[in-house]
């Protein structure tokens, strides 16, 4: 069974989104076009669909990031989401037992032993 199959994204909390994202796209190049969030398109195993990559900043104050007290989460992409979350609770991983749906793909979140939580993300063919 497959895993994870690449990055996803990187979310980071932020006291100012807006502005951080500024300061990264003028000395670092990030193309957030006015959005708080950058998209890295790179090529994978189906040219047909290619993949990309996330950076993106969240209000300090945001609670997508819940239960977990980091100020970072990652997001793997992935191929089979619940398939996958029923092996990591077979594991002994803490599973979200929420699954959240959209037109762009699965979403589904498990936590690291430090307390870490990580997005794992099913996309739609060519989704982002």
């Amino acid at each position: 069974m497959e895993r994870v199959t690449g990055p996803g994204g990187f979310f980071i909390k932020s006291k100012d989104p807006k502005t951080l994202c500024a300061w990264y796209e003028k000395h670092l190049g990030v193309p957030f076009n006015g959005n708080t969030y950058a998209n890295f398109v790179w090529k994978n195993d189906n040219p047909d669909a290619p993949g990309s990559t996330v950076f993106s900043f969240f209000g300090e104050d945001t609670k997508y990031f819940d239960p977990s007290k980091s100020s970072c989460m990652v997001n793997f992409r992935v191929k089979d989401l619940r398939v996958l979350l029923e092996a990591l609770k077979q594991e002994g991983v803490w599973v979200d037992e929420k699954v959240e749906e959209y037109d762009y793909g699965k979403f589904g979140w498990i936590m690291d032993p430090e307390g870490n939580k990580i997005e794992l993300w099913e996309p739609v063919d060519g989704a982002f």
